[in-house]
C-alpha cells in the first residue's frame, strides 16, 4: 500500500505544481518554460524536498525532448533537410567550435589544465534543444530566419554528441585503450544511424500501413510510441543522442500518408513530458552549491552567457539574420543545454572533473536555462525597441500627426490586400507595421508605411485614431491583436474596428471585446476552394456558388450564436453538433426539393395537359 501511495503521490505533486505555478508564470509574462523550472526548484531536494531523486525523473522526462524532435522531423521532408545541410554543417559547426574555443581560452587564462578546459568547454558550448524549440513554438517564430537558424545549430549539436561523448574518456584517460574505445563507439553510432535510415525506408511505412488497416486508433497510437521509443533506445544503446534518432525517424516519415495522424497522436504526450522535463531540470538545480560557492557559480554563468553571446552575435551578422530577430537567435543558443549534464556526469565518472567542479558546472547550466525566458522578455522590452529605432528606414518614423480616416495596423499579406483595394478606390490610409525590415521593403515598392507598434496608445493617437473612422486590425500575433482592440474600444469609441481572426478562439476573444466586424483569415479562401471541388464533382457553377454562400451564411450565424457559450466547453460542443446537424438537414431538404422539381413536367407541355 505504501508503494501504491508513493506511485500516486508523485503524479499528484507534479500536476498540482504545474497547474498552480505555470499559469501564474504566464500571467506574469515569464513564459511557461520558466514556470516549469520554478515549479521544479520548489519541488526538488534543495527546497521543499517533495521529490528526492530528480535524476530518475529527468531520465524519464527526457522522453519529452525525444518526442519533440520526432515531431520536428515530421515537419522536415528529406529534400528540405538536404537543402539545410550547409547551415547545419556550416554554421552549426562554426557555433560549436567557436563557442568551445572562446570558453576554453577563458578557462586556460584562469589556469585550468587544458584537458579539463576542453571537456568543460565542450559541455558548455552545447545549447538546450528543448528550451530553444519550445520557445520557438510558444512564440510561433519557428519559420523565421532566426528560428530556422536555431534549428540548424540544434541539429548539428545533436549530431556532435557522437564525437563529444567519445572524446571525454580519451581526455580523462589519454591512453590507447581510451582511443580504441572511442573509435569503437563511433563505429557503433554510424551503424545505428544507417539502421534507422534503411529500416525507415524499407520497413517503417509498410508496418504502419499494416497497423492502420486494423482500424484500431489506440493501437496506432501505441505503434507511434513504440516507433519513437525504439529509435531512442537504439541510439541510447550506442551512446548517441536519443533525440537525434527520433528526429531521423520523423524525417523518414515526413512524406508518408501517416504524418498528420502521428502528429495528432503524439502531441499531447509531448506537451506533458516536456513540462515534466523542465520541472526535472529545475529539481536538479543544487542550491547548496549556490549557497557555498555563489561567486564561482555566478561567474561561470556570466562567462557562459558573455562568451557564447559574443560568438553568436558575430555569427548572426555574418548569417544576415534580420536585426530584430538577432536577440532571439543569440539568447536561445547562448544558454547551456541538457546535453551538458550528460557530459559533466561522464566527466566526473571518468575522473576528468571532480564532484565539486561537476556540481558547479551543472548549476551554471541549470541557471542559464532558467534565465533564458527572463532574458528574452528583457530583450524584447529594452533592446528590441532600440534596435528598431536604429534600423527604421529613413522617413518611416511617424513624427507628425496623421489625419487619414482609415488606420491599418499590420501590413502583411492580409493587410496589403485591404490596402490595395482602398487605394485603388481613392481612399487614404495610415499604415503601421512593427517589422522594420518589412517597412523598408514596402516603402521601396511605393507604399506609405510607418514603423511602429500599434499596441502603444501614444502611437495610435499620433496615427490619428481620435479622428479616424475605421481601424483595420490585420496584425499576425493574436495577443497583440487583442491588445490593440482593447485600446481602441477603451480610448477611441468612435473607431469602427474591422478585424482579422486567426481562428475561432481568436474570433470569440474579439467578440468579447465588442468587435463585431471580424473575418477569419482562411475561411473565405477555403470556401472558394470548396466551390471549385463542388464544380469538379458535377454541380453547376451557380449551384456551387449558392451552396457555398448558404454554408457561409449559416456558419457565420452559428458563430454569433455560440460565442456567448465559448467559456462553457460542454455547451459549446453541444451547440456545434446541433448546428452541424441543422445544416445537414437543410441541405438534405434542398436536395429533396430539387429532385422533386426535376420530376415535375414544366413548360408548354404542362399547360396542355392541364
Amino acid at each position: 500500500m505504501e508503494h501504491d501511495a508513493q506511485w500516486l503521490r508523485l503524479p499528484l505533486v507534479f500536476l498540482a505544481a504545474a497547474v498552480l505555478i505555470v499559469p501564474l508564470a504566464r500571467w506574469l509574462r515569464l513564459g511557461s518554460i520558466l514556470g516549469y523550472l520554478i515549479a521544479g526548484v520548489l519541488l526538488g531536494p534543495s527546497a521543499l524536498s517533495l521529490v528526492s531523486k530528480p535524476a530518475t525523473v529527468l531520465e524519464f522526462a527526457e522522453f519529452g525532448v525525444v518526442l519533440m524532435m520526432f515531431l520536428v522531423g515530421l515537419e522536415l521532408e528529406p529534400k528540405r533537410l538536404w537543402a539545410m545541410r550547409r547551415p547545419i554543417f556550416g554554421w552549426g559547426t562554426l557555433q560549436l567550435l567557436g563557442c568551445t574555443a572562446a570558453l576554453m581560452g577563458i578557462a586556460l587564462l584562469l589556469g585550468a589544465p587544458w584537458r579539463l578546459a576542453l571537456g568543460a568547454s565542450l559541455g558548455l558550448a552545447m545549447s538546450s534543444t528543448a528550451v530553444a524549440l519550445a520557445v520557438l513554438a510558444e512564440r510561433n517564430v519557428g519559420k523565421t530566419t532566426a528560428g530556422q537558424s536555431v534549428l540548424s545549430v540544434a541539429l548539428l549539436q545533436d549530431i556532435a554528441a557522437i564525437p563529444v561523448l567519445a572524446l571525454i574518456p580519451i581526455l580523462a584517460l589519454s591512453g590507447a585503450n581510451a582511443e580504441e574505445e572511442g573509435s569503437w563507439q563511433a563505429l557503433k553510432a554510424v551503424a545505428a544511424v544507417l539502421t534507422i535510415i534503411l529500416g525507415g525506408r524499407l520497413a517503417l511505412r509498410p508496418a504502419l500501413r499494416w497497423i492502420a488497416r486494423s482500424d484500431i486508433p489506440e493501437i496506432f497510437t501505441a505503434a507511434a510510441l513504440l516507433l519513437v521509443l525504439g529509435t531512442a533506445a537504439l541510439m541510447q544503446a550506442v551512446g548517441l543522442s536519443m533525440a537525434l534518432g527520433a528526429f531521423l525517424a520523423g524525417v523518414l516519415l515526413a512524406e508518408s500518408a501517416y504524418r498528420r495522424e502521428l502528429e495528432t497522436d503524439l502531441e499531447p504526450f509531448k506537451g506533458l513530458l516536456l513540462g515534466l522535463f523542465f520541472m526535472a531540470v529545475g529539481m536538479g538545480l543544487d542550491l547548496q552549491v549556490l549557497r557555498h560557492k555563489p561567486l564561482e557559480v555566478l561567474g561561470l554563468l556570466l562567462i557562459l552567457l558573455v562568451a557564447k553571446g559574443t560568438v553568436l552575435t558575430l555569427m548572426s551578422k555574418a548569417m544576415k539574420i534580420p536585426v530584430m530577430e538577432r536577440p532571439l537567435f543569440v539568447l536561445l543558443l547562448a544558454q547551456g543545454g541538457e546535453f551538458g549534464f550528460v557530459v559533466f556526469q561522464l566527466g566526473q565518472q571518468t575522473g576528468l572533473l571532480t564532484s565539486t567542479q561537476a556540481s558547479a558546472l551543472i548549476a551554471a547550466v541549470a541557471l542559464s536555462l532558467a534565465c533564458t525566458p527572463a532574458l528574452l522578455q528583457g530583450a524584447e522590452r529594452l533592446l528590441a525597441p532600440r534596435l528598431a529605432r536604429k534600423h527604421v528606414p529613413q522617413g518611416a518614423a511617424m513624427d507628425e500627426q496623421q489625419q487619414a480616416p482609415i488606420i491599418i495596423a499590420g501590413f502583411g499579406r492580409w493587410g496589403q490586400i485591404i490596402g490595395r483595394l482602398l487605394y485603388a478606390n481613392g481612399f487614404e490610409a495610415t499604415v503601421l507595421d512593427h517589422d522594420a525590415e518589412a517597412v523598408e521593403s514596402l516603402r521601396r515598392f511605393g507604399w506609405r508605411v510607418f514603423f511602429g507598434d500599434a499596441s502603444r496608445l501614444d502611437l495610435l493617437r499620433t496615427a490619428g485614431a481620435a479622428e479616424a473612422r475605421v481601424l483595420v486590425l490585420a496584425v499576425d500575433d493574436m495577443e497583440q491583436s487583442l491588445a490593440i482592440a482593447t485600446l481602441a474600444k477603451e480610448h477611441f469609441p468612435q473607431l469602427q474596428v474591422v478585424a482579422r481572426a486567426r481562428n475561432v478562439r481568436h474570433f470569440y476573444k474579439l467578440r468579447a471585446l465588442g468587435v463585431t466586424l471580424i473575418e477569419r483569415e482562411t475561411f473565405d479562401s477555403a470556401l472558394m476552394s470548396g466551390r471549385s471541388v463542388l464544380e469538379l464533382m458535377g454541380l453547376e457553377p451557380h449551384a456551387a456558388r449558392h451552396k457555398a454562400w448558404r454554408f457561409r451564411q449559416r456558419n457565420v450565424a452559428q458563430l454569433e450564436e455560440t460565442w456567448p457559450l465559448h467559456k462553457d466547453e460542454a455547451a459549446l460542443i453541444a451547440a456545434a453538433k446541433q448546428g452541424r446537424q441543422q445544416l445537414e438537414e437543410l441541405f438534405a431538404k434542398e436536395r429533396e426539393q430539387r429532385q422533386q422539381q426535376r420530376k415535375q413536367p414544366h413548360g408548354w407541355g404542362q399547360g396542355a395537359d392541364d
